[in-house]
């Protein structure tokens, strides 16, 4: 009911900087929160960043304010900007999406497919 559609990853050298952007497209009523999630080879999936209607944000972690997550509402995206990258961030990172879709308001969650970020260092 509510696709997602990523782009932005990518190869970069240790230290450098990717952008990753989401679209979400479809029956939505509302968007409670949009956000990231990142899974590495052997480790679960983990929060990276999300951005709640409310102009709230939240980080994983291990961010330490090298990301900066940022919405358009009226073109229902969600971006990334990743500064400061190292190895450690190499996964496939994951847009989500939490909130409700026509015509009844309910509750929908979706995934996006995917978009590999690799560091080398």
């Amino acid at each position: 009911q509510v696709q997602l559609v990523e782009s932005g990853g990518g190869l970069v050298q240790a230290g450098g900087s990717l952008r990753l952007s989401c679209t979400a497209s479809g029956n939505i009523a509302s968007t409670i929160r949009m956000g990231w999630y990142r899974q590495a080879p052997g480790k679960q999936r983990e929060l990276v960043a999300i951005a709640t209607s409310y102009g709230n944000t939240d980080y994983g972690d291990f961010v330490k304010g090298r990301f900066t997550i940022s919405r358009d509402d009226a073109k229902n995206t969600v971006n990334l900007q990743m500064d400061k990258l190292n190895p450690e961030d190499t996964a496939v990172y994951y847009c989500n999406f939490v909130g409700t879709v026509h015509p009844l308001g309910m509750a929908a969650t979706s995934w996006g497919q995917g978009t590999q970020v690799t560091v080398s260092s």
